[in-house]
Parts: structure tokens; sequence; C-alpha cells
């Protein structure tokens, strides 16, 4: 993601006392700062506030060479680089509060964590690991998050382990081309369908809200990364418990008792009956026309198990990680606002890990 502009830009309207105004620089890694994000307060009242909490989660999605129509009239690519070609996706979903504090159903019959332990910015959402989105979160994010970070892998069964700065760039960038290193070896016999039914990710994404009542547009960008029912049994499912944890915040120490794969069954046990059975549905996009693969999937079910082995193979919990907000207040036509909200981590001066610029509309 491109950083902000350093350029402080001063509007003629006053910045509200809420929302500082600073300049932005590059982002960086660092510990979770001890405060929330300025924005957090606000954010959650317009969610709240709205009938649904809807939103547009918009991806890439990579296509082959031999399927892009992006080609010149020989056959080949046009770019000298040939570069691999992405489309963009979009599709509505349902935002299901933030990692660490779920809204809870009073229907929920799940076990729950202990409340007040964990806090965070992190969006989620649900999904069906089936969805052809599922693909368009997965990128080699992690690897890439390290290289950014500086710092080592620490699980002695991921290829990221032991290697820092361009040595880890390397590999990563030999794993997306295909020629993958002696290091990766081994994940490189694990097929693509494998590897999408385990945790990872890792994609860039942007969730766009619009809050009807206050008139807030807010653009949430960052990398979203998907908990399966893995989590906290597979190194790559601790790399992303580990990727998380780097941006929540401990608010008591009874960390010990709250557990991922307890939240993600909580999640589950959030949706309603009928909801749930959706996860006991025929394949996403298969044609009707074809037989359906799988024991007992149909259409109009209903789920009151919730360790049911069909919908819970089939359900997955999608954790946002924000790098940037833009925040834009149009509710006043004649006197519009806007800002960049940008996380700098250790550069956060007392602010929760984020920069604030205030730019015109």
């Amino acid at each position: 993601m491109q950083p902000i502009s350093t350029t402080t830009i001063t509007p003629s309207h006053p910045t509200p006392a809420t929302i500082p105004r600073t300049t932005i620089g590059t982002m960086s890694a660092s510990p979770p700062p001890s405060t929330a994000a300025p924005w957090r307060s606000l954010f959650l009242s317009h969610l709240e506030g709205m009938e649904s909490a809807e939103f547009t989660l918009s991806t890439l999605r990579h296509a082959s060479s031999s399927s892009s129509s992006y080609t010149s009239s020989g056959g080949r690519r046009s770019s000298i680089l040939a570069a691999p070609v992405y489309f963009p996706r979009a599709r509505t979903c349902i935002c299901r509060g933030l990692w660490g504090h779920l809204p809870v159903n009073p229907k929920n019959e799940a076990e729950l964590n202990p409340e007040g332990v964990w806090e965070s910015e992190l969006l989620t959402f649900t999904t069906d690991v089936r969805m052809d989105k599922m693909e368009e979160l997965w990128e080699d994010g992690l690897d890439f998050d390290l290289r950014i970070a500086g710092r080592r892998g620490t699980d002695p069964d991921s290829p990221t382990t032991g290697k820092v700065g361009e040595e880890l760039w390397e590999d990563s960038l030999a794993r997306m081309k295909g020629k993958r290193s002696s290091s990766d070896e081994n994940a490189a016999k694990i097929s693509k369908e494998q590897k999408l039914k385990g945790s990872g990710g890792g994609s860039p994404v942007e969730a766009v809200f619009w809050a009807r009542e206050p008139g807030v547009q807010w653009r949430v960008r960052g990398r979203a990364y998907v908990l399966a029912p893995d989590i906290e049994s597979s190194p790559e499912g601790r790399e992303v418990m580990s990727a998380l944890k780097s941006r929540m915040r401990k608010q008591s120490e009874e960390d010990s008792k709250w557990s991922f794969a307890r939240e993600i069954t909580a999640h589950f046990g959030n949706l309603s009956p009928a909801m749930r059975g959706t996860f006991r549905n025929p394949p996403p996009g298969r044609p009707v026309s074809l037989p359906i693969e799988g024991e007992g999937l149909a259409l109009g079910q209903k789920v009151t198990d919730l360790e049911d082995p069909v919908a819970r193979a089939n359900f997955r919990v999608v954790v946002i990680v924000p790098e940037e907000l833009d925040q834009a207040d149009l509710s006043d036509p004649e006197n519009p606002k806007r800002w960049i909200h940008t996380y700098v981590g250790a550069r956060d001066k007392g602010k929760g890990g984020w920069e604030t610029v205030e730019v015109w509309p």
C-alpha cells in the first residue's frame, strides 16, 4: 500500500478535537499500541447504527496468461515484464464486529471466551470456504508482512523461520513465480485446494461502509486473513495467530483462557440456524445441471449442532487487519470533510498507533 504524502493539507474548516491533524509518513511495523485507534469509537457507533452492517468487499483476482484477454495479436502479453493480470472483484458482506469483541447474539449457545481480554480494530466477516473469493483472499501475505516487519518467523515448521529481510523476500518471490526454493519444497507439494482449506490468506483488500444516517463513508484498506479449523494446530494457523495478535491489545491477564478456536465457534453460534444451514448448501457457483458432490448437501437446511461436521468444514471467519482508513463526512453538502488515518505503529505519538491528516474531500 502506498504511503500518504507527508505534506500537510490545511482545509478551511477546523479539525474536530477527536481527530487530531498531523502529517502521515510511511507505515512501519511495531508492537501493538496500548490505546485504541482515534477513529474506533466513532466507527463502531456508525456500525451499530446501521440497520444491517453491510459493506462492499473489494479484492483482486489473478488471471492466468492462458485465460487473459489482455494479450497481443501474437498471443503474448503486451507488457514487457509479462506481469500477471488481475481483475477487480466486489461483493456485499456483513461485518460481524471486531475480532476479540464479538457482539453476542442472546440465542448463541456456544461456549464464549471470557470478556474484556482482548481489544482490536480488526474487522470480521464470515464466509464459505467454497466461495470464489476465498482464492482472492490468499496471497503470500504472511511472508510479505514478515519481510516488512523485519522479524523472523518463529514456528519451527514454517518456511519463513530463520529468514529475514532480502532472504525472506527472495524466497517469497520465488514461490510466487512458481520457482520454489529448497526451503519450500514440502509446501510445493500441497495443492492449491488443500491450501485453501486451512488458515492463511494475507491478500490486500478494501472494505467500503456507507453509514447512511450520519452520512459518512468509511473505506478500510488492509489485509485479510482466513481462520480455519486448523487455526491452533497447524504452522500456518499459528502464523496467522501471531500476525493478528501483533495488532491486538491485551486488556486482561486471563489471555491464557482465551482461545482463537473458541472464538471461531462463537462466531458460528452467533448465526441463526438457517444461516448456519447455508454452509450445507450445494457448492456455490456449481451448475445446477450437474450432480451434487457431497453427502447431505441441500438448500433450506437448519443447523442446530454447533459442531456439525459438514457446516463447520465449510465455515470460515475472515479478519481484516486495517492499514489505512479513508473517512469522508458528507453530511453537509456545503462543507464536506475527509480524513486519512494511517497505521504507523511505534510512531503513534500517543494516538493509538495511528496518524491522521485532514484532506480536501
